[in-house]
Formats: structure tokens, C-alpha cells, sequence
């Protein structure tokens, strides 16, 4: 039986973890035959996991991403397993790994963006950082058998900063809807009107624009932002704070994620003003539960939303309160279900599950 490693250290956080979960809970569900798989978790994580498993062994590693011990004692973990194959989930793996493997590359914003701001280290400590990441991300996408993207729109650009890339090595796969959504009751909340902002605060999410946008539009319908308490939150409370939002912005912390689908479903909107995604979990997850979208006129948005959505210049504040100010007087409304049956976490562990037979030739 052929061995395949699946790097599930991110397993319970947001964005890679969702993708590294609903991949694991498909591929037990699909259950090969002639494959076992290893996930590799981190340790603390490990207790928490319930699943039951067909052909799947979770093993606790104490290594995190982007550190020395990834380059030392994980890798020391798959290289005593002695794969067939490894799927590195993110752009981070031990770069003296000698075998076969694969990588997914969910977004390039740490390419486009290169700021000390999205960091709470001292500039020469993000600065190094940021030097080894380029190194090993360039190492990485060189030696790996074959690149996985969410979109169309991410292989563009991964081509475009990697020319030396064999275009025929990336390869388009699309996300979904979590499994952990699909069979959720929803709450309706008819007294409480509300646009929605789900995702974190990092400074290419461009939610400093949407307060600054949001405290120009009259009206009496409030804003919810959904996040993680970190950092970056300080800053955008230090803003609501200034620009006198407090009574109509409402900040929720560390969601449990059975709470969002009902947060979706009774939104009047979801607004998502980044400047740069490589899929948009959110945009999709709105679209399954009905939910209008008013978003950033990028490349990947227009590429999942089939431009059914209000679109704004992200760079533009005054372009994002106009059409903030268009939804709530003219009210459009989109096909959402039509997009959302497009994207399928099933069908993406499918695909990837050819991909890996493919490399092992089965």
C-alpha cells in the first residue's frame, strides 16, 4: 500500500485549515484502497480530533510553520515514514526534503505585499523573515512535482512572479463550502439589520477602508465585523474609535463557526474589501446561504462571482461608500445559489486525489 503525507498542522485554523479539513474529510470518505494516508497535526491539536478514520492516521508534531524546527525535527517525522508521497498545504515545508511531493499555494499576497505593518515583529526581524520565506517559498514551487491554486486567478499570478515555471506543473482547483456548513440549522434574525465582514484584520484585507467608507454612508443599518482578537484588531477598534462608529459597528470576536451560518443568512450584505485573496471561503460560503455580496473589483472576485455582485474600487473609499449607499436604495438581487453550486469541496478532493495518483502513477 502506497503512503501519502498530508501536512495538517494548520488543521484548526482558519482559511489553510479549512481547506486541509474538508481535503482529510473527503478523502475518508472516498477511502482509496491502495493509499494510506498520514496527516500530521501539531500535538496540542491532536486530543481534539474525532474523527473516525477508514485509511487516515493523524501523528502529533511539535514543529510549527516558519520556524527551525520545521527544517529539523519535522522533517525528521516524514522522512521516518517513508512516503511515497507528501502534500505540503502551504508555503511552508523543510527544505532538505528529498522526496516527491506536491504543494498547494492558496494566495500570493505575501509576494504582492511586503509590509512590516502586517507585522507585529521589529523591521529587521520581519525583514529577515521575510528574505528565508522568498527563499524557501522560491525552492519550494521549483522542486515541487506539481502546484495546486484555488483559482485561475492565483496560477496567473504565480506565473507571472515565477516565469520560470512550467505552466503545465500548476494546476486550478476550486474550494467550497465546509462540510461543517452543509447540514447547519439556521437562526433567522428578522429584528437586527446588519452588513457583514468576515475574515481577519491584517492590513490587506482592507477593512481600515471600509470604517473609513462606512462612517461616510447615512444610515441606520450596522456594521458587524467578524475576526480573531489579535493584534491587528487593537488598531481597527483604535479606528472605530476615532471615527465615531462605536454606535453602529459591532465587533465579534473568535467566532464559534456554527454561529456564521447564521450570521450569512440574516446579513443584509457580506462586505469584503481586500486587496488581494487567492479564493474567498467567505464570498462562497455567503453565496451558499443567499447572501448578497458587495466586494473589491479584483480578478479572483470576478472570477468566482461571475460578476454577480456590486463591485467598488478596494483603493477608492469614496467608490466603496457609493456603492454601499447603491445597495441599500436600489436593493439588487443576484442568482447566489447558481454561483455557489460551482465550488465543491468534494469535487476538489476528488481532483486532487487524481493528482496524487497521477505522480504515483496508479
Amino acid at each position: 500500500m502506497l503512503k501519502i503525507g498530508i501536512d495538517a498542522r494548520l488543521y484548526f485554523q482558519t482559511g489553510v485549515g479549512v481547506y486541509t479539513r474538508n481535503l482529510l474529510h473527503y478523502l475518508n470518505k472516498i477511502n482509496p484502497k491502495e493509499i494510506k494516508f498520514i496527516a500530521y497535526v501539531l500535538e496540542k491539536d491532536l486530543l481534539k480530533i474525532s474523527t473516525v478514520n477508514k485509511n487516515i492516521t493523524f501523528k502529533g508534531v511539535s514543529s510549527k510553520w516558519h520556524t527551525f524546527s520545521e527544517q529539523t525535527f519535522f522533517l525528521k517525522n516524514i522522512l521516518n515514514d517513508n512516503l511515497d508521497l507528501m502534500h505540503f498545504t502551504y508555503f511552508s515545508y523543510p527544505i532538505l526534503y528529498p522526496k516527491k511531493f506536491i504543494s498547494t499555494v492558496h494566495d500570493t499576497t505575501l509576494l504582492k505585499f511586503k509590509t512590516g505593518k502586517a507585522s507585529t515583529k521589529s523591521s529587521f526581524i520581519y525583514n529577515f523573515k521575510y528574505m528565508i520565506f522568498k527563499h524557501a517559498f522560491k525552492n519550494q514551487i521549483k522542486r515541487s512535482l506539481s502546484i495546486v491554486t484555488p483559482t485561475e486567478s492565483v496560477k496567473k499570478q504565480l506565473l507571472d512572479i515565477c516565469p520560470y515555471l512550467n505552466k503545465e506543473k500548476v494546476i486550478a482547483i476550486y474550494e467550497g463550502v465546509t462540510y461543517e456548513y452543509l447540514k447547519v440549522k439556521v437562526k433567522e434574525n428578522i429584528n437586527d439589520k446588519y452588513f457583514l465582514y468576515i475574515g481577519t484584520f491584517y492590513p490587506h484585507k482592507n477593512v481600515e477602508s471600509l470604517l473609513r467608507a462606512y462612517s461616510k454612508v447615512k444610515t441606520k443599518i450596522n456594521l458587524y465585523l467578524v475576526g480573531p482578537d489579535d493584534f491587528f484588531l487593537k488598531e481597527i477598534e483604535n479606528l472605530i474609535a476615532s471615527l465615531d462608529l462605536k454606535s453602529k459597528t459591532k465587533i465579534i470576536r473568535n467566532v464559534d463557526s456554527s454561529e456564521l451560518p447564521s450570521l450569512y443568512t440574516n446579513a443584509q450584505a457580506l462586505i469584503h474589501p481586500s486587496k488581494s485573496e487567492g479564493f474567498g471561503l467567505p464570498l462562497i460560503e455567503s453565496a451558499y446561504f443567499g447572501t448578497q455580496i458587495i466586494a473589491s473589483d479584483i480578478d479572483v472576485f470576478n472570477e468566482i462571482l461571475q460578476n454577480k455582485f456590486i463591485k467598488f474600487n478596494p483603493n477608492d473609499i469614496n467608490d466603496i461608500k457609493e456603492k454601499i449607499e447603491m445597495f441599500i436604495h436600489e436593493k439588487p438581487s443576484f442568482d447566489m445559489k447558481s454561483i455557489s453550486s460551482n465550488f465543491s469541496f468534494e469535487k476538489m478532493t476528488i481532483k486532487t486525489l487524481e493528482l496524487y495518483k497521477k505522480i504515483l502513477k496508479i
